[in-house]
């Protein structure tokens, strides 16, 4: 459950996040008689495979459109990583039953890991739905709304040990024409008991590096300049010629000689142009290896900022998440990071507060875990009990709501105090900014994020979207940097 699958519901407020709750289809009109009309919901995972949906039905005649009122084809790609998030797709469904007494013809249909999860059970409920479709089954959508012509209803949850997209090249969507998603890996093998990624996005394998490679030249090509490499767990990725991944020691010798780990992959990708910028997400503290940080300190264009999950501060608690560490192997984890990539290294986090059992002296675990890997930010959630997960087939959801949400304000409370010390600490430094967009405060101010993902806002000037500046850090508040324009860099 790491950063990717984040109830943005339980964000922070005092902490600038990546993702949106929701995000609908850019207009792309080329001229197709047939428009697509998607809305994203929760993980950075989602929104790339709508790239790929789009991309997909783009060969079948649909343009994308950001007018739901124009659409014949109404998709939600959903997220099932807590009950609210369900609802919200629940509740988006009944606003659009008035559109489908309207036209007739039109279709909809659930895609991503609430489709996988309940299947048919969203065809008998949701009796607008036309089509129901998992993450590993949009190559079959074209036949699938071909079906819906005389009034079926279509289903393909059908989970793949080999699917990853690659050879399909992503229409963007919703893009700053500067940064783009690649996903490396598909699917999770770690049963965090209270994820259901597993069981919607099926086991984990791992992309062709040459079709990452790729597609990374056809961005730089295009004028990107910052690329995300996405992952349930990137650094567990693993090439050695398809199939679900296994550990390297389980490689034969030939295909350990001819294999690609994620730091190998990291340095391909790097060396793209020494003008792209590379992020990736998410790290699973289990699996980020020095192999990685030393690639991370070798390349400038490696962003410093690992995101490290930690989910809770007390061992016996992780025991019972399933996360494979303890709190000490951790904190040696984070001192390595320090170590190798120095303080100046951003890390993030993500916290459970009130997770089954948890004690409060438990929960006082978590918050001095959090004080001593002094984050920059969170993403911070109370427990959300999720059918089918291992902690809902064993163990009880004993917390009271109301304990649950008095812990997570203090996990809040004191994560604002932390983001804004660290960001006091970049106050009279010379940080590079990748102008991504507009402030949304000051239409003469324009924004973009530093190394360690941090928004910095200063005066806009003759700058454009996609330079590099150089800016002198002046003030801060928790969640953003504010400075002065030193010169363009590229």
């Amino acid at each position: 459950m790491d950063k990717l699958i984040t109830d943005i519901n339980f964000i922070s407020k005092s902490q600038n996040t990546e993702n949106k709750e929701f995000s609908t289809t850019t207009t792309i009109d080329t001229g197709k008689s047939k428009k697509l009309y998607i809305e994203s919901y929760g993980c950075a995972m989602n929104f790339s495979d709508s790239e790929i949906v789009s991309s997909i039905l783009a060969k079948e005649g649909y343009d994308t459109t950001s007018n739901i009122k124009e659409a014949d084809l109404i998709f939600l790609n959903t997220c099932s990583i807590r009950e609210k998030a369900e609802q919200t797709i629940r509740n988006r469904l009944s606003q659009i039953k008035k559109q489908k007494r309207e036209n007739k013809n039109l279709k909809i249909g659930v895609l991503g890991c609430m489709a996988e999860r309940l299947k048919e059970t969203l065809l008998e409920e949701e009796k607008m739905v036309d089509i129901v479709v998992g993450p590993d089954a949009y190559r079959s959508l074209p036949e699938l709304i071909k079906d819906t012509d005389d009034n079926q209803k279509a289903v393909n949850v059908i989970l793949s040990l080999e699917e990853t997209y690659g050879d399909i090249t992503p229409i963007r969507l919703n893009t700053n024409g500067v940064s783009a998603f690649i996903s490396i890996t598909r699917g999770c093998d770690n049963m965090c008991a209270f994820c259901v990624v597993p069981f919607t996005r099926g086991r984990e394998r791992s992309r062709n590096p040459e079709s990452i490679v790729n597609e990374a030249k056809d961005l730089v090509a295009k004028g990107y300049k910052e690329v995300t490499l996405l992952g349930q767990n990137v650094d567990s990725y693993l090439w050695y010629g398809g199939g679900a991944k296994k550990d390297f020691k389980n490689l034969s010798e030939e295909e350990q000689k001819n294999a690609v780990t994620f730091a190998q992959l990291l340095e391909i990708v790097a060396q793209v142009s020494p003008k792209l910028r590379v992020r990736f997400s998410t790290s699973h503290p289990k699996d980020i290896d020095d192999q990685v940080l030393y690639t991370i300190k070798k390349y400038d264009n490696i962003c410093k900022n690992i995101h490290l999950p930690v989910q809770s501060g007390n061992s016996r608690v992780l025991k019972l998440m399933n996360r494979t560490y303890d709190r000490d192997w951790y904190i040696s984890k984070v001192d390595k990071i320090r170590s190798i990539l120095g303080e100046d290294c951003g890390i993030t986090s993500d916290m459970i507060a009130g997770f089954c059992s948890e004690t409060e002296e438990e929960h006082q675990d978590t918050l001095s875990i959090m004080k001593y890997t002094q984050y920059d930010f969170s993403y911070m959630f109370f427990y959300s009990e999720r059918p089918g997960t291992l902690a809902h087939k064993k163990y009880e959801d004993d917390i009271p709501l109301e304990i649950k949400k008095r812990r997570l304000q203090e996990i809040i409370d004191l994560q604002s105090k932390i983001s804004n010390d660290r960001n006091l600490l970049d106050n009279g430094k010379k940080h590079i900014v990748l102008v991504d967009g507009i402030s949304k405060k000051d239409p003469n101010k324009i924004k973009g994020r530093n190394d360690q993902n941090k928004v910095v806002v200063f005066s806009k000037q003759d700058f454009q979207i996609g330079d590099y500046v150089e800016v002198l850090v002046e003030s801060c508040t928790s969640g953003t940097l504010f400075g002065t324009p030193i010169k363009k860099l590229y």
